[in-house]
């Protein structure tokens, strides 16, 4: 501590006055002599202080502190390269397509579309009558006619039929449609046997016909892609199989003579899924007892029909119904590699897939039903194929970057 003695730090002060005022003199002095020793303590304290700071910034064994280095900008660079890795990673699934979760279904007569947050019940007669307003015509079938219509804000389909000789078709359809609701059926709304008519969702896209026509609008070029046909073709062996493995049991779909007919039979949602829409030409297969199935009562022609299919006794013979033999649900098989080979188009990267697709579709172009793979089977390919290109094209991305 620094003291600071009164002789050095007192004012000068004058004789006369300490002759005058001797006491005054004394206490003025002890005063000031006083408040210099404060101020003295108080400069020592600090100094204390600083040296205290100074000892703490001092290394213990002595050593200067290392100098401030700053972050060299290459450091800076490769944190960014690696951020940027994980975002991409992070967005490659969205380069693909995720799974398709069904939503949760609606109990047995009930329904849910749309932004609906709870089922309702199938429409009756007179909800038909009084609450569905009729727009236009959309669409016409050898069974029925479509309407767009409206329902409480809702596009809605409304079904009519054509022809009361076709009645019989027409309920077979609603039957179909009311057993086999699910994510692969197009959902029913109400109908009434009665004046003839079903309701179903309304879906935009229309068709599966119409596919190319919607996928070259410049508003869809971004799901006109390798991945997305296929994940259509994916779409369609399912509804296949669930229609081979239905509650019902094994059904054939027979309204397909053609490729434009069968791509007609399935609708295209907004979400680039597909449905099957018409199911009035829907026989059930019973094996057990022997029954097979025919489809139609026509002589049919083509390679797009499968060879079963086709009138076995020549030229020379003419066509009889009576005389056509009957056949089972691998003649849907036959027909696979075709409509995948039109959803596929030729877009860049289907050559690829179409490579990968060789053998399995081979196999369902086998001239014997029964070396004809199972559409299960033809699904298990199509997803293992799928996955592949997947991972390929990560790994690829990956080794990239």
């Amino acid at each position: 501590m620094i003291t600071v003695s009164a002789r050095e730090t007192l004012p000068h002060v004058h004789t006369e006055e300490r002759e005058k005022d001797p006491l005054c003199y004394v206490e003025n002095g002890l005063a000031k002599r006083k408040k210099w020793e404060t101020m003295g303590e108080s400069v020592a304290e600090a100094q204390e202080i600083t040296e205290d700071n100074n000892m703490e910034k001092k290394p213990q064994d002595g050593r200067k502190a290392p100098p401030h280095r700053e972050v060299p900008p290459v450091v800076g660079l490769l944190l960014a390269v690696a951020l940027m890795n994980a975002l991409l990673y992070l967005c490659l699934d969205r380069f693909f397509i995720s799974p398709r979760r069904a939503p949760g279904r609606c109990p047995y007569g009930y329904f849910r579309m749309g932004q609906m947050k709870n089922c309702s019940p199938w429409l009756s007669c007179e909800e038909l009558r009084t609450e569905v307003r009729q727009l236009r015509r959309v669409g016409e079938g050898a069974v029925k006619r479509v309407f767009l219509s409206e329902w409480k804000e809702h596009k809605v389909a409304l079904s009519r039929l054509t022809s009361l000789e076709l009645k019989d078709d027409f309920l077979h359809g609603l039957q179909m449609l009311k057993s086999l609701q699910s994510q692969h059926v197009v959902t029913l709304l109400g109908y009434c046997e009665e004046d003839n008519t079903v309701l179903t969702e309304y879906h935009p896209l229309g068709a599966l016909s119409n596919l190319e026509e919607t996928l070259n609008l410049s508003k869809y070029q971004n799901v006109n892609t390798w991945q997305h046909r296929l994940q259509l073709a994916i779409d369609y062996v399912s509804i296949i199989r669930y229609l081979h493995h239905s509650p019902l049991g094994t059904l054939v779909m027979c309204d397909s003579s053609d490729l434009r007919k069968t791509l007609s039979q399935y609708l295209l949602t907004r979400n680039f899924s597909i449905v099957v829409n018409d199911l009035d030409a829907l026989p059930l297969l019973n094996r057990s007892s022997g029954a097979l199935v025919k489809c139609g009562h026509r002589e049919l022609h083509g390679d797009f029909v499968a060879p079963e299919q086709l009138w076995p006794y020549g030229e020379d013979m003419p066509f009889r119904d009576d005389l056509m033999p009957s056949y089972d649900e691998k003649i849907d098989i036959w027909k696979i590699p075709d409509i995948t080979s039109f959803l596929l188009g030729h877009v860049e990267g289907s050559d690829m897939v179409r490579f990968h697709l060789f053998d399995i579709h081979k196999a369902c172009k086998s001239q014997a039903p029964e070396e004809r793979p199972t559409a299960q089977d033809v699904l298990d390919t199509y997803q293992k194929v799928w996955n592949l290109l997947r991972d390929t094209m990560i790994s690829q991305t990956r080794e990239m970057l």
